[in-house]
Protein backbone atom coordinates (compact mmCIF):
# COMPACT_ATOMS: atom_id res chain seq x y z
CA UNK A 1 0.00 0.00 0.00
CA UNK A 2 1.96 3.46 -1.24
CA UNK A 3 2.17 5.67 1.96
CA UNK A 4 0.26 8.98 2.35
CA UNK A 5 3.45 10.90 2.29
CA UNK A 6 6.78 10.12 1.61
CA UNK A 7 10.00 10.78 4.37
CA UNK A 8 12.67 13.16 3.16
CA UNK A 9 15.64 12.84 4.39
CA UNK A 10 15.52 16.43 5.63
CA UNK A 11 11.96 16.09 7.29
CA UNK A 12 12.02 18.09 10.46
CA UNK A 13 11.31 14.38 11.86
CA UNK A 14 15.00 13.10 11.18
CA UNK A 15 16.93 16.49 11.70
CA UNK A 16 15.19 16.33 15.27
CA UNK A 17 16.52 12.72 15.64
CA UNK A 18 19.96 13.46 14.86
CA UNK A 19 19.55 16.92 16.98
CA UNK A 20 18.56 14.30 20.14
CA UNK A 21 21.84 11.89 19.04
CA UNK A 22 24.19 14.63 18.90
CA UNK A 23 22.75 15.51 22.47
CA UNK A 24 22.77 12.15 24.01
CA UNK A 25 26.26 11.80 22.23
CA UNK A 26 27.74 15.40 23.79
CA UNK A 27 26.47 14.16 27.05
CA UNK A 28 28.17 10.43 27.10
CA UNK A 29 24.50 8.85 27.39
CA UNK A 30 24.65 5.37 25.49
CA UNK A 31 22.27 2.92 27.59
CA UNK A 32 19.13 1.82 25.81
CA UNK A 33 16.34 3.52 28.33
CA UNK A 34 18.32 7.02 27.78
CA UNK A 35 18.69 6.49 23.63
CA UNK A 36 15.51 4.58 22.80
CA UNK A 37 13.23 8.30 23.57
CA UNK A 38 14.91 9.96 20.35
CA UNK A 39 14.03 7.01 18.15
CA UNK A 40 9.72 6.84 20.03
CA UNK A 41 9.78 10.52 18.74
CA UNK A 42 10.75 9.95 15.07
CA UNK A 43 8.14 7.27 15.02
CA UNK A 44 5.19 9.03 16.77
CA UNK A 45 6.00 12.22 14.51
CA UNK A 46 6.29 10.17 11.40
CA UNK A 47 3.66 7.64 12.04
CA UNK A 48 1.30 10.18 12.44
CA UNK A 49 1.37 11.52 9.05
CA UNK A 50 -0.02 7.57 8.14
CA UNK A 51 -2.60 7.91 10.65
CA UNK A 52 -0.45 5.58 12.80
CA UNK A 53 -0.66 5.53 16.82
CA UNK A 54 2.51 4.66 18.60
CA UNK A 55 1.77 3.03 21.98
CA UNK A 56 4.68 1.46 23.87
CA UNK A 57 4.84 -1.46 26.02
CA UNK A 58 0.97 -2.98 24.49
CA UNK A 59 0.99 -6.14 25.85
CA UNK A 60 -0.45 -8.62 23.34
CA UNK A 61 -0.52 -12.32 23.00
CA UNK A 62 1.85 -14.74 21.29
CA UNK A 63 0.79 -17.91 21.54
CA UNK A 64 0.22 -18.67 25.80
CA UNK A 65 2.67 -15.76 26.47
CA UNK A 66 2.17 -12.29 26.66
CA UNK A 67 4.97 -10.20 24.95
CA UNK A 68 5.47 -6.03 25.28
CA UNK A 69 7.11 -4.98 22.22
CA UNK A 70 8.98 -1.17 23.16
CA UNK A 71 6.40 -0.02 20.53
CA UNK A 72 3.69 -1.05 18.43
CA UNK A 73 1.73 0.77 15.75
CA UNK A 74 -1.81 1.02 15.48
CA UNK A 75 -4.51 2.53 12.88
CA UNK A 76 -7.83 4.42 12.81
CA UNK A 77 -9.63 0.58 13.10
CA UNK A 78 -7.05 -0.21 16.25
CA UNK A 79 -5.50 -2.76 13.98
CA UNK A 80 -2.03 -3.28 14.69
CA UNK A 81 0.46 -2.05 11.62
CA UNK A 82 4.29 -2.31 13.15
CA UNK A 83 6.68 -2.91 15.91
CA UNK A 84 9.62 -1.13 17.16
CA UNK A 85 12.33 -3.02 18.80
CA UNK A 86 15.07 -0.54 20.99
CA UNK A 87 18.28 -1.68 21.82
CA UNK A 88 21.68 -0.08 22.18
CA UNK A 89 25.40 -0.51 20.66
CA UNK A 90 26.29 -2.66 23.85
CA UNK A 91 24.04 -5.02 22.23
CA UNK A 92 24.75 -7.80 19.87
CA UNK A 93 21.22 -7.10 17.26
CA UNK A 94 21.89 -10.11 15.91
CA UNK A 95 21.67 -12.34 18.60
CA UNK A 96 18.50 -10.25 20.38
CA UNK A 97 16.73 -10.65 17.20
CA UNK A 98 16.98 -14.11 18.00
CA UNK A 99 15.92 -13.65 21.65
CA UNK A 100 12.88 -11.78 20.47
CA UNK A 101 11.82 -14.49 17.95
CA UNK A 102 11.96 -17.11 19.83
CA UNK A 103 9.75 -15.52 22.50
CA UNK A 104 7.53 -14.74 19.96
CA UNK A 105 7.62 -11.24 19.14
CA UNK A 106 6.06 -10.31 15.78
CA UNK A 107 7.93 -10.05 13.32
CA UNK A 108 5.27 -9.06 10.73
CA UNK A 109 6.59 -5.48 9.97
CA UNK A 110 9.29 -4.67 12.67
CA UNK A 111 12.26 -2.44 13.33
CA UNK A 112 15.17 -3.58 15.48
CA UNK A 113 17.72 -0.22 16.25
CA UNK A 114 20.49 0.02 17.98
CA UNK A 115 21.17 3.57 17.09
CA UNK A 116 23.84 2.70 14.62
CA UNK A 117 22.14 -0.11 12.29
CA UNK A 118 18.25 -1.14 11.73
CA UNK A 119 16.87 -3.98 10.79
CA UNK A 120 13.72 -4.06 9.18
CA UNK A 121 11.50 -7.42 9.15
CA UNK A 122 8.50 -7.91 7.32
CA UNK A 123 6.13 -11.01 6.48
CA UNK A 124 8.90 -12.33 8.83
CA UNK A 125 11.85 -12.32 6.21
CA UNK A 126 14.78 -9.67 6.79
CA UNK A 127 14.35 -6.84 4.35
CA UNK A 128 17.41 -4.96 4.90
CA UNK A 129 19.86 -3.38 6.96
CA UNK A 130 20.06 0.32 7.36
CA UNK A 131 23.18 2.11 8.44
CA UNK A 132 21.22 4.81 10.20
CA UNK A 133 23.98 6.36 12.14
CA UNK A 134 26.47 6.48 9.19
CA UNK A 135 27.59 10.75 9.24
CA UNK A 136 27.25 10.85 5.59
CA UNK A 137 24.24 8.76 4.29
CA UNK A 138 22.47 8.31 7.70
CA UNK A 139 19.71 10.37 7.18
CA UNK A 140 18.86 8.87 3.41
CA UNK A 141 19.13 5.46 4.88
CA UNK A 142 16.76 6.69 7.79
CA UNK A 143 14.19 8.07 5.63
CA UNK A 144 14.38 4.46 3.11
CA UNK A 145 13.88 2.76 6.34
CA UNK A 146 10.83 5.00 7.52
CA UNK A 147 9.02 5.29 4.18
CA UNK A 148 9.58 1.06 3.56
CA UNK A 149 8.78 0.40 6.93
CA UNK A 150 4.82 2.85 6.32
CA UNK A 151 4.51 1.38 3.49
CA UNK A 152 3.74 -2.48 4.19
CA UNK A 153 0.56 -3.65 5.25
CA UNK A 154 0.05 -7.07 6.25
CA UNK A 155 -2.40 -9.30 3.69
CA UNK A 156 -4.79 -9.61 6.53
CA UNK A 157 -5.00 -5.93 6.67
CA UNK A 158 -5.08 -5.05 3.06
CA UNK A 159 -7.18 -8.21 2.42
CA UNK A 160 -9.98 -6.42 5.29
CA UNK A 161 -9.18 -2.81 3.71
CA UNK A 162 -10.40 -3.90 0.41
CA UNK A 163 -13.28 -6.05 1.29
CA UNK A 164 -14.49 -3.95 3.63
CA UNK A 165 -14.75 -0.75 0.86
CA UNK A 166 -16.36 -3.81 -1.44
CA UNK A 167 -18.99 -4.42 1.04
CA UNK A 168 -20.00 -1.27 1.22
CA UNK A 169 -20.12 -1.23 -2.36
CA UNK A 170 -22.20 -4.50 -2.92
CA UNK A 171 -23.92 -4.62 0.32
CA UNK A 172 -27.35 -1.96 -1.23
CA UNK A 173 -27.26 -4.85 -4.17
CA UNK A 174 -27.52 -7.54 -1.61
CA UNK A 175 -30.04 -5.96 0.84
CA UNK A 176 -32.06 -5.28 -1.73
CA UNK A 177 -32.45 -8.81 -3.07
CA UNK A 178 -33.50 -9.56 0.63
CA UNK A 179 -36.12 -7.20 0.82
CA UNK A 180 -37.31 -8.91 -2.39
CA UNK A 181 -37.22 -12.03 -0.84
CA UNK A 182 -38.99 -11.38 2.40
CA UNK A 183 -41.87 -8.99 0.18
CA UNK A 184 -42.45 -12.55 -1.45
CA UNK A 185 -42.62 -14.24 1.54
CA UNK A 186 -45.51 -11.64 2.73
CA UNK A 187 -47.38 -13.24 0.47
CA UNK A 188 -47.33 -16.68 -0.03
CA UNK A 189 -44.97 -17.99 3.04
CA UNK A 190 -47.19 -18.64 5.73
CA UNK A 191 -45.28 -19.73 8.57
CA UNK A 192 -43.53 -16.70 8.07
CA UNK A 193 -46.31 -14.44 8.00
CA UNK A 194 -47.25 -15.67 11.17
CA UNK A 195 -43.80 -15.48 12.63
CA UNK A 196 -43.63 -11.65 10.82
CA UNK A 197 -47.37 -10.20 12.51
CA UNK A 198 -46.59 -11.67 15.99
CA UNK A 199 -42.55 -9.79 15.97
CA UNK A 200 -44.47 -6.63 14.13
CA UNK A 201 -46.73 -6.64 17.21
CA UNK A 202 -43.93 -6.66 19.48
CA UNK A 203 -42.08 -4.33 17.60
CA UNK A 204 -45.28 -1.76 17.60
CA UNK A 205 -45.65 -2.12 21.09
CA UNK A 206 -42.00 -1.65 22.32
CA UNK A 207 -40.59 0.65 19.78
CA UNK A 208 -42.64 2.82 18.30
CA UNK A 209 -47.15 2.47 17.44
CA UNK A 210 -46.51 3.50 13.75
CA UNK A 211 -43.81 1.45 13.08
CA UNK A 212 -43.79 0.43 9.07
CA UNK A 213 -43.62 -3.03 7.73
CA UNK A 214 -40.82 -1.87 5.76
CA UNK A 215 -38.74 -0.37 9.13
CA UNK A 216 -39.13 -4.14 10.69
CA UNK A 217 -38.36 -5.79 7.72
CA UNK A 218 -35.43 -3.89 7.90
CA UNK A 219 -34.39 -5.15 10.94
CA UNK A 220 -34.36 -8.59 9.42
CA UNK A 221 -32.11 -7.48 6.95
CA UNK A 222 -29.40 -6.26 9.27
CA UNK A 223 -29.79 -9.33 11.05
CA UNK A 224 -29.39 -11.44 7.93
CA UNK A 225 -26.02 -9.58 7.26
CA UNK A 226 -24.32 -9.19 10.21
CA UNK A 227 -25.25 -11.65 12.82
CA UNK A 228 -22.10 -14.10 11.82
CA UNK A 229 -20.03 -11.20 12.70
CA UNK A 230 -21.35 -10.72 16.15
CA UNK A 231 -20.63 -14.58 16.82
CA UNK A 232 -17.06 -14.82 15.47
CA UNK A 233 -15.47 -11.69 15.92
CA UNK A 234 -16.14 -12.18 20.02
CA UNK A 235 -15.86 -15.65 19.79
CA UNK A 236 -19.45 -16.20 20.91
CA UNK A 237 -21.39 -18.64 18.30
CA UNK A 238 -24.42 -19.01 21.16
CA UNK A 239 -25.02 -15.28 20.50
CA UNK A 240 -28.38 -15.69 18.97
CA UNK A 241 -29.92 -18.29 22.19
CA UNK A 242 -28.65 -16.02 24.33
CA UNK A 243 -29.77 -12.68 23.66
CA UNK A 244 -33.82 -12.68 24.16
CA UNK A 245 -34.23 -10.04 20.90
CA UNK A 246 -31.92 -12.32 18.35
CA UNK A 247 -34.01 -15.00 19.88
CA UNK A 248 -37.38 -13.62 18.51
CA UNK A 249 -35.80 -11.97 15.35
CA UNK A 250 -34.33 -15.41 14.42
CA UNK A 251 -37.51 -17.23 14.56
CA UNK A 252 -38.67 -14.92 12.00
CA UNK A 253 -35.83 -15.67 9.76
CA UNK A 254 -36.16 -18.81 10.85
CA UNK A 255 -39.66 -19.19 9.15
CA UNK A 256 -38.70 -16.82 6.05
CA UNK A 257 -35.47 -19.42 4.89
CA UNK A 258 -37.46 -22.80 5.43
CA UNK A 259 -39.29 -22.39 2.39
CA UNK A 260 -37.99 -19.28 0.65
CA UNK A 261 -34.36 -19.35 0.23
CA UNK A 262 -31.14 -20.50 1.35
CA UNK A 263 -29.45 -18.76 3.97
CA UNK A 264 -25.82 -20.11 3.54
CA UNK A 265 -26.44 -19.91 -0.28
CA UNK A 266 -27.32 -16.41 -0.39
CA UNK A 267 -24.73 -15.31 1.71
CA UNK A 268 -21.90 -17.01 -0.10
CA UNK A 269 -20.75 -14.03 -1.85
CA UNK A 270 -19.85 -11.96 1.12
CA UNK A 271 -17.81 -15.33 2.15
CA UNK A 272 -14.43 -13.10 1.50
CA UNK A 273 -15.76 -10.64 2.66
CA UNK A 274 -16.96 -11.88 5.90
CA UNK A 275 -12.97 -13.92 5.84
CA UNK A 276 -11.16 -10.79 5.70
CA UNK A 277 -13.02 -9.23 8.60
CA UNK A 278 -12.46 -12.09 10.63
CA UNK A 279 -9.02 -12.59 9.75
CA UNK A 280 -7.95 -8.99 10.73
CA UNK A 281 -10.36 -8.88 14.29
CA UNK A 282 -7.56 -12.13 14.91
CA UNK A 283 -5.19 -9.62 14.79
CA UNK A 284 -6.33 -7.41 17.85
CA UNK A 285 -4.33 -7.99 21.08
CA UNK A 286 -7.99 -7.73 23.40
CA UNK A 287 -11.04 -7.11 23.55
CA UNK A 288 -11.31 -3.08 23.47
CA UNK A 289 -9.24 -3.22 20.30
CA UNK A 290 -12.01 -5.67 19.33
CA UNK A 291 -14.91 -3.33 20.25
CA UNK A 292 -13.33 -0.10 18.52
CA UNK A 293 -13.34 -2.60 15.14
CA UNK A 294 -16.69 -4.01 15.52
CA UNK A 295 -17.92 -0.02 15.98
CA UNK A 296 -15.76 1.17 13.36
CA UNK A 297 -17.45 -2.22 11.06
CA UNK A 298 -21.05 -1.40 12.00
CA UNK A 299 -20.61 2.17 10.96
CA UNK A 300 -19.09 1.23 7.68
CA UNK A 301 -22.02 -0.72 6.96
CA UNK A 302 -24.58 1.51 7.36
CA UNK A 303 -22.46 3.76 4.88
CA UNK A 304 -23.31 1.61 2.08
CA UNK A 305 -26.60 0.23 3.55
CA UNK A 306 -28.83 2.72 4.89
CA UNK A 307 -28.05 6.85 4.47
CA UNK A 308 -31.70 7.36 5.35
CA UNK A 309 -31.59 5.20 8.43
CA UNK A 310 -28.05 6.91 9.25
CA UNK A 311 -29.03 10.44 9.06
CA UNK A 312 -31.99 10.03 10.92
CA UNK A 313 -30.98 8.16 13.85
CA UNK A 314 -27.06 9.25 14.01
CA UNK A 315 -25.46 6.43 12.88
CA UNK A 316 -22.35 6.46 14.68
CA UNK A 317 -20.41 5.79 17.73
CA UNK A 318 -19.11 8.07 20.33
CA UNK A 319 -14.87 7.91 20.07
CA UNK A 320 -13.54 6.69 23.37
CA UNK A 321 -11.74 10.12 23.67
CA UNK A 322 -15.38 11.92 24.20
CA UNK A 323 -16.27 8.96 26.24
CA UNK A 324 -13.22 9.16 28.78
CA UNK A 325 -13.71 12.32 29.01
CA UNK A 326 -17.57 12.69 30.05
CA UNK A 327 -17.43 9.54 32.00
CA UNK A 328 -14.31 10.94 34.30
CA UNK A 329 -16.41 13.78 34.70
CA UNK A 330 -19.26 12.84 35.74
CA UNK A 331 -17.20 10.47 38.27
CA UNK A 332 -15.65 14.05 39.41
CA UNK A 333 -18.95 15.28 39.39
CA UNK A 334 -20.68 13.17 41.70
CA UNK A 335 -17.66 13.50 44.18
CA UNK A 336 -17.04 17.01 44.35
CA UNK A 337 -20.77 18.23 44.39
CA UNK A 338 -22.44 15.26 45.95
CA UNK A 339 -20.09 12.89 48.09
CA UNK A 340 -20.83 10.18 46.10
CA UNK A 341 -18.81 7.90 43.73
CA UNK A 342 -19.87 5.45 40.73
CA UNK A 343 -20.21 2.93 42.96
CA UNK A 344 -22.45 4.35 45.65
CA UNK A 345 -25.66 1.95 46.75
CA UNK A 346 -27.82 4.92 45.87
CA UNK A 347 -25.83 5.88 42.40
CA UNK A 348 -28.02 4.86 39.43
CA UNK A 349 -26.69 5.06 36.10
CA UNK A 350 -28.85 5.32 32.97
CA UNK A 351 -27.92 5.47 28.68
CA UNK A 352 -30.93 6.11 27.29
CA UNK A 353 -29.23 6.16 23.63
CA UNK A 354 -26.49 3.56 24.49
CA UNK A 355 -25.64 2.73 20.97
CA UNK A 356 -23.19 0.26 20.81
CA UNK A 357 -22.37 0.36 24.70
CA UNK A 358 -18.84 2.54 25.03
CA UNK A 359 -20.50 4.68 27.38
CA UNK A 360 -21.27 1.59 29.78
CA UNK A 361 -18.54 -0.25 29.21
CA UNK A 362 -16.10 2.79 30.14
CA UNK A 363 -18.19 2.97 33.33
CA UNK A 364 -17.45 -0.77 34.41
CA UNK A 365 -13.75 0.02 33.94
CA UNK A 366 -14.53 2.77 36.77
CA UNK A 367 -16.13 0.58 39.15
CA UNK A 368 -13.98 -1.22 41.99
CA UNK A 369 -14.40 -5.14 41.39
CA UNK A 370 -15.71 -5.44 44.75
CA UNK A 371 -19.04 -3.50 44.12
CA UNK A 372 -19.03 -4.34 40.70
CA UNK A 373 -21.68 -7.12 40.35
CA UNK A 374 -23.72 -5.17 41.96
CA UNK A 375 -23.51 -1.67 40.60
CA UNK A 376 -24.02 -4.48 37.30
CA UNK A 377 -27.52 -6.48 38.30
CA UNK A 378 -28.81 -3.40 40.29
CA UNK A 379 -27.66 0.42 39.16
CA UNK A 380 -26.76 0.28 35.56
CA UNK A 381 -29.36 1.03 32.85
CA UNK A 382 -28.90 1.36 29.10
CA UNK A 383 -31.56 1.58 26.59
CA UNK A 384 -31.33 1.23 22.65
CA UNK A 385 -34.07 1.49 19.35
CA UNK A 386 -31.99 -0.02 16.84
CA UNK A 387 -31.12 -3.64 16.03
CA UNK A 388 -27.72 -3.48 15.27
CA UNK A 389 -26.15 -1.61 17.87
CA UNK A 390 -28.75 -3.18 20.43
CA UNK A 391 -26.75 -6.40 19.56
CA UNK A 392 -23.51 -4.91 19.64
CA UNK A 393 -23.69 -3.13 22.83
CA UNK A 394 -24.78 -6.49 24.24
CA UNK A 395 -21.61 -8.22 23.34
CA UNK A 396 -19.50 -5.33 24.26
CA UNK A 397 -20.61 -4.67 27.60
CA UNK A 398 -21.52 -8.46 29.07
CA UNK A 399 -17.93 -9.43 27.32
CA UNK A 400 -16.66 -6.40 29.44
CA UNK A 401 -17.77 -7.65 33.01
CA UNK A 402 -16.54 -11.39 31.96
CA UNK A 403 -13.27 -9.45 30.82
CA UNK A 404 -13.06 -8.11 34.64
CA UNK A 405 -14.70 -10.13 36.66
CA UNK A 406 -13.89 -13.28 34.99
CA UNK A 407 -17.64 -14.89 35.27
CA UNK A 408 -20.53 -14.30 32.26
CA UNK A 409 -23.06 -12.82 33.46
CA UNK A 410 -25.77 -11.34 30.64
CA UNK A 411 -26.52 -7.44 30.95
CA UNK A 412 -30.19 -7.32 32.71
CA UNK A 413 -30.02 -3.31 32.67
CA UNK A 414 -30.08 -3.48 28.55
CA UNK A 415 -33.28 -2.53 26.83
CA UNK A 416 -34.78 -2.56 23.54
CA UNK A 417 -36.96 0.17 23.76
CA UNK A 418 -37.18 3.85 22.56
CA UNK A 419 -36.45 5.67 25.57
CA UNK A 420 -38.88 8.36 24.43
CA UNK A 421 -41.67 6.18 23.59
CA UNK A 422 -41.27 5.04 27.72
CA UNK A 423 -42.81 8.40 28.80
CA UNK A 424 -45.91 8.51 27.12
CA UNK A 425 -46.75 5.58 29.47
CA UNK A 426 -48.87 3.14 27.34
CA UNK A 427 -47.38 0.06 25.40
CA UNK A 428 -50.52 -1.68 25.37
CA UNK A 429 -50.76 -5.17 26.29
CA UNK A 430 -48.00 -6.34 24.52
CA UNK A 431 -45.23 -5.31 26.85
CA UNK A 432 -42.19 -4.59 25.19
CA UNK A 433 -40.95 -7.09 22.84
CA UNK A 434 -41.05 -10.09 24.97
CA UNK A 435 -41.43 -11.18 28.62
CA UNK A 436 -37.67 -10.37 29.28
CA UNK A 437 -37.22 -7.74 27.61
CA UNK A 438 -40.77 -6.02 29.48
CA UNK A 439 -39.05 -7.39 32.89
CA UNK A 440 -36.19 -5.59 32.37
CA UNK A 441 -38.26 -2.50 30.75
CA UNK A 442 -40.28 -2.02 34.07
CA UNK A 443 -37.55 -2.40 36.49
CA UNK A 444 -35.42 0.19 34.73
CA UNK A 445 -39.00 2.32 35.22
CA UNK A 446 -38.96 2.36 39.15
CA UNK A 447 -35.25 2.35 39.09
CA UNK A 448 -34.56 5.93 41.32
CA UNK A 449 -32.14 7.62 38.62
CA UNK A 450 -29.63 10.23 39.35
CA UNK A 451 -27.34 9.92 36.85
CA UNK A 452 -28.16 10.12 32.51
CA UNK A 453 -24.93 10.20 30.22
CA UNK A 454 -24.86 9.30 26.39
CA UNK A 455 -24.82 10.74 23.08
CA UNK A 456 -28.22 11.29 21.76
CA UNK A 457 -28.96 12.09 18.16
CA UNK A 458 -29.18 15.36 16.80
CA UNK A 459 -30.67 15.96 13.72
CA UNK A 460 -33.54 17.82 13.16
CA UNK A 461 -35.53 16.19 9.68
CA UNK A 462 -33.28 14.91 7.28
CA UNK A 463 -30.89 15.35 4.44
CA UNK A 464 -33.55 15.97 1.44
CA UNK A 465 -36.89 16.47 2.52
CA UNK A 466 -38.06 14.28 0.10
CA UNK A 467 -36.90 11.46 1.50
CA UNK A 468 -39.52 11.02 4.20
CA UNK A 469 -37.65 10.52 7.15
CA UNK A 470 -39.14 12.64 9.57
CA UNK A 471 -37.82 12.46 13.36
CA UNK A 472 -40.97 11.54 15.09
CA UNK A 473 -43.41 12.95 17.38
CA UNK A 474 -43.75 12.31 21.12
CA UNK A 475 -46.64 13.70 22.85
CA UNK A 476 -45.63 13.74 26.32
CA UNK A 477 -41.62 15.10 25.72
CA UNK A 478 -43.19 17.47 22.93
CA UNK A 479 -45.80 18.40 25.15
CA UNK A 480 -43.11 18.55 28.18
CA UNK A 481 -40.44 20.56 25.86
CA UNK A 482 -43.82 23.39 25.00
CA UNK A 483 -44.32 23.79 28.60
CA UNK A 484 -40.68 24.63 29.59
CA UNK A 485 -38.29 25.63 26.74
CA UNK A 486 -40.96 26.90 23.92
CA UNK A 487 -42.77 28.98 26.81
CA UNK A 488 -39.69 30.49 27.72
CA UNK A 489 -38.31 31.55 24.66
CA UNK A 490 -39.33 34.78 22.61
CA UNK A 491 -38.27 33.54 19.62
CA UNK A 492 -41.10 33.20 16.73
CA UNK A 493 -39.76 30.48 15.11
CA UNK A 494 -39.01 27.68 17.04
CA UNK A 495 -39.09 24.75 14.90
CA UNK A 496 -35.00 23.99 16.25
CA UNK A 497 -36.81 22.83 19.76
CA UNK A 498 -37.75 19.77 17.75
CA UNK A 499 -34.06 18.44 18.03
CA UNK A 500 -33.89 15.17 19.02
CA UNK A 501 -31.42 16.09 22.05
CA UNK A 502 -33.76 18.84 23.12
CA UNK A 503 -36.11 16.26 23.81
CA UNK A 504 -33.94 13.90 25.77
CA UNK A 505 -32.55 16.60 27.40
CA UNK A 506 -36.17 17.22 28.44
CA UNK A 507 -36.14 13.91 29.29
CA UNK A 508 -32.67 13.83 30.99
CA UNK A 509 -33.85 16.12 33.69
CA UNK A 510 -37.66 15.04 34.01
CA UNK A 511 -36.48 11.51 34.82
CA UNK A 512 -35.02 12.73 37.45
CA UNK A 513 -37.62 13.04 39.01
CA UNK A 514 -36.90 15.59 41.53
CA UNK A 515 -33.14 14.25 42.60
CA UNK A 516 -30.04 15.11 43.48
CA UNK A 517 -28.55 13.92 39.71
CA UNK A 518 -26.12 14.94 36.87
CA UNK A 519 -27.04 14.87 33.06
CA UNK A 520 -24.15 14.50 30.81
CA UNK A 521 -24.79 14.79 27.15
CA UNK A 522 -22.81 14.86 23.59
CA UNK A 523 -24.59 17.48 21.88
CA UNK A 524 -24.45 20.04 18.92
CA UNK A 525 -23.97 23.83 19.58
CA UNK A 526 -27.20 25.37 18.10
CA UNK A 527 -28.32 25.83 22.10
CA UNK A 528 -25.03 28.23 22.75
CA UNK A 529 -26.14 31.07 20.87
CA UNK A 530 -29.46 30.13 18.80
CA UNK A 531 -32.05 32.64 19.05
CA UNK A 532 -34.75 29.59 19.28
CA UNK A 533 -32.74 28.48 22.02
CA UNK A 534 -33.15 31.72 24.56
CA UNK A 535 -35.94 29.86 26.48
CA UNK A 536 -33.81 26.46 26.67
CA UNK A 537 -30.68 27.96 27.91
CA UNK A 538 -33.25 29.91 30.32
CA UNK A 539 -34.47 26.96 31.61
CA UNK A 540 -31.42 24.97 31.96
CA UNK A 541 -30.31 27.82 34.20
CA UNK A 542 -33.23 27.70 36.28
CA UNK A 543 -33.59 23.64 36.38
CA UNK A 544 -29.70 22.81 37.28
CA UNK A 545 -27.80 24.31 40.25
CA UNK A 546 -24.37 23.70 37.86
CA UNK A 547 -23.32 23.94 34.10
CA UNK A 548 -20.35 22.88 32.76
CA UNK A 549 -19.71 23.16 29.42
CA UNK A 550 -17.26 22.24 27.42
CA UNK A 551 -17.55 24.41 23.72
CA UNK A 552 -15.70 22.81 21.19
CA UNK A 553 -15.84 26.15 18.78
CA UNK A 554 -17.68 23.80 15.75
CA UNK A 555 -20.65 23.58 13.92
CA UNK A 556 -21.31 21.17 10.74
CA UNK A 557 -24.27 23.56 10.11
CA UNK A 558 -22.04 27.10 9.09
CA UNK A 559 -19.24 24.76 7.75
CA UNK A 560 -20.84 23.29 4.99
CA UNK A 561 -22.64 19.68 4.46
CA UNK A 562 -20.62 17.46 7.16
CA UNK A 563 -22.29 15.58 9.28
CA UNK A 564 -21.67 13.65 12.51
CA UNK A 565 -20.94 10.41 10.66
CA UNK A 566 -18.15 12.23 8.84
CA UNK A 567 -17.27 14.10 11.99
CA UNK A 568 -16.24 11.13 13.89
CA UNK A 569 -14.70 9.13 11.15
CA UNK A 570 -11.69 11.92 11.26
CA UNK A 571 -12.23 12.59 15.23
CA UNK A 572 -8.85 11.75 16.14
CA UNK A 573 -6.91 15.17 14.44
CA UNK A 574 -9.47 16.89 12.19
CA UNK A 575 -13.00 17.15 13.41
CA UNK A 576 -13.21 16.81 17.19
CA UNK A 577 -13.88 21.08 17.05
CA UNK A 578 -17.40 19.70 15.63
CA UNK A 579 -18.45 18.28 19.27
CA UNK A 580 -19.84 19.57 22.35
CA UNK A 581 -20.11 18.00 25.84
CA UNK A 582 -22.45 19.68 28.18
CA UNK A 583 -22.74 18.12 31.66
CA UNK A 584 -25.03 19.60 34.61
CA UNK A 585 -25.86 18.99 38.23
CA UNK A 586 -28.86 19.17 39.91
CA UNK A 587 -29.28 19.99 43.35
CA UNK A 588 -32.74 20.47 45.57
CA UNK A 589 -31.21 24.00 46.59
CA UNK A 590 -31.20 27.21 44.89
CA UNK A 591 -29.22 27.64 41.70
CA UNK A 592 -25.39 28.58 43.07
CA UNK A 593 -23.41 28.86 39.91
CA UNK A 594 -23.73 29.12 36.27
CA UNK A 595 -20.78 28.30 33.92
CA UNK A 596 -21.23 28.73 30.85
Amino acid sequence: MTPRALISPTHRAIRDYYAAREAHVAQRVFNELNVRSAFERLLHDTGRLHGWTLVAELPSKSGDAVIRPDGTFRDSNSLPRGYREAKDTKDNLDTEIKKKSAKGYHLSNTIFEDTQTAVLYQNKQEVRRYQIGDPAQGPKELADLLNQFYAYTEPDIEGFEEAIEEFKQRVPELAKGLVEKIQQAHKNNKPFITAFDQFFDLCRSALNPNIRVEAVDEMLVQHLLTERLFRTIFNNPDFVKHNAIAREVENVIEALVRKSFDRTEFLKSLDRFYVAIEAAARLLPGFTEKQHFLNTVYERFFQGYSVKLADTMGIVYTPQEIVNFMCSSVAEVLEKEFGKTLASKDVYIIDPCTGTGNFVVNLLRRIPKRDLPRVYKEQLFANEVMLLPYYIAALNIEHAYYEITGEYEPFEGLCFVDTLELAEGSQGSLGFMTADNSRRVERQKKAPITVVIGNPPYNVGQINENDNNKNRKYGVIDRRVSETYAKASTASNKNALSDPYVKFFRWATDRLQGKDGVVAFVTNNRFVKGIAFDGFRKTIAREFTEVYHLDLRGDARTTGELRRRAIYSMIRFVWVSELRCWLGTKKQQDPRSITM
